[in-house]
């Protein structure tokens, strides 16, 4: 996952890795639909917007939609989250831009719409957390 990512500013290959885990992190647990997983990559004071528009803040809010969400519309979807790039905003706060790809349960590619995300990650007291992201559903010719 870490071998064709664009590093634009100075990520250190600690803060690569600790960040790249928070993503893959978040992608077990949206495949396992454990939203209470899922939640603790974000931090406490997040703000998020799923592809479908819906602004969430904080990681209550966050971990409530998701367990909504993983029970009903989301209840048959998995995806693997691969990082394309991280840009050093400040000290600390890394952007990530994600390409996430459709696949099925056992992981293998399928036809549907790819996710285009971007995790703005801080370094907290207690480890690396997604601060604020948006994704968005893309075309899969366009990726």
């Amino acid at each position: 996952m870490t071998s064709d990512i664009l590093v634009v500013g100075t990520v250190s290959p600690e803060a690569r890795a600790a960040v790249t885990g928070v993503v893959k992190s978040l992608e077990k647990a949206f495949n396992e639909k454990d939203p209470i997983a899922l939640g603790e990559q974000f931090a406490e004071r997040a703000s998020w917007t799923n592809a479908r528009g819906t602004r969430l803040d904080g990681r209550e809010e966050i971990t409530e939609f998701s367990t909504v969400a993983m029970k009903s519309f989301l209840g048959d979807s998995f995806a693997r989250y691969d990082v394309v790039k991280l840009l050093e905003v400040a000290p600390d706060v890394i952007a990530v831009n994600v390409v996430q790809t459709p696949t099925d349960s056992t992981g293998s590619p399928v036809d549907g719409p790819r996710g285009a995300t971007l995790y703005v990650l801080a370094r907290q007291v207690d480890g690396w957390h997604i601060v604020a992201g948006q994704n968005m559903a893309v075309d899969p010719r366009t990726v």
